[in-house]
């Protein structure tokens, strides 16, 4: 459960370090994602990056596990 934690903190430091490179790919305005604005109000839900991302954290881990 330890590396796990701390393999899934890398991740995260890693991805945060990359984020204006990852920004570029389009991650996080794909179809898929909602986007409500209506005068000062705005709600974004992004459905399609979240199953992206999850997808490959759990491809990730289940590697990590092997």
């Amino acid at each position: 459960m330890q590396r796990t934690l701390v393999a899934i903190g890398v991740i995260l430091i890693i991805l945060g370090v990359m984020w204006p490179w990852v920004r570029k790919l389009g991650l996080g305005h794909l179809p898929g994602d909602i986007l409500i604005e209506r005068g000062d109000f705005r709600f974004y839900l992004p459905i399609t990056t979240m199953i992206i991302v999850s997808v490959v954290l759990t491809l990730i881990i289940w590697l990590l596990r092997r």
